[in-house]
């Protein structure tokens, strides 16, 4: 569904000399089927972040090619990847990411209403707040809920338009230990209905829901075994 054929990311440090250029992600191979839950672990500074912005159509690679059911996205326009952002792919950025002047349901529903669709997203809204175990919170502000609850927002808020593939950074980042087995379990019950989970974590102590984990080392990609 996803795949990465030799994909670099190259950045500058300062003047544009070669002496200052340096790879984030360094001639990346990566194939993601419908269904699989892919954890990459790695130092801060690895690259992982940037491979997940250029999953999702945010950064552009500077070499090589990302095929999403074998379309190269970097091949579409503006309006072609901002649609395919939406559509095929739930983002769960690092932190806190919801609007503060939002409901948590009126948050969830936002990505549907970016673009025109048919139908009404709340009862999709609630019934995933319902699952998710906050349920209770729909008509709150971000203000009112834990860490654990703001993230569990996030997720179902990146999983109302039915993507194909769930992109998480440090998703369970400075939750407790029982939130983290909460989320990583519902991670895992995500890709056994068949949506494609890639997430970055720290917590090596999760990766037993996954179904391979890769490690990644100034900006090498390699399976850990």
């Amino acid at each position: 569904m996803l795949e990465f054929r030799g994909v670099s990311k190259e950045y500058y440090r300062g003047l544009r000399t070669k002496e200052r250029a340096f790879n984030a992600v360094n001639n990346v191979n990566l194939s993601i089927e419908p269904g699989e839950f892919i954890s990459i672990i790695g130092r801060s500074g690895s690259g992982k972040s940037t491979l997940l912005n250029m999953s999702a159509g945010l950064i552009k690679p500077t070499a090589g090619d990302i095929l999403f059911n074998e379309n190269d996205i970097y091949k579409y326009n503006d309006k072609e990847i901002s649609f395919y952002r939406n559509e095929e792919i739930g983002f769960v950025p690092q932190g806190q990411s919801l609007l503060s002047n939002f409901t948590v349901l009126e948050n969830i529903c936002l990505p549907w209403f970016l673009y025109e669709r048919e139908g009404d997203p709340s009862s999709r809204a609630l019934e995933l707040l319902d699952e998710t175990g906050i349920g209770e919170l729909a008509d709150s502000y971000p203000k009112e809920l834990s860490g654990g609850e703001m993230r569990r927002a996030a997720i179902v808020r990146s999983l109302i338009n039915k993507p194909a593939l769930l992109i998480a950074d440090e998703p369970t980042n400075d939750l407790d230990s029982q939130t983290t087995a909460e989320i990583m379990k519902l991670f895992y019950s995500i890709a056994q209905e068949g949506t494609a989970v890639l997430i970055v974590t720290h917590e090596l102590d999760t990766l037993s829901y996954s179904t391979k984990t890769y490690s990644m080392d100034n900006g090498s990609l390699s399976l850990h075994e």
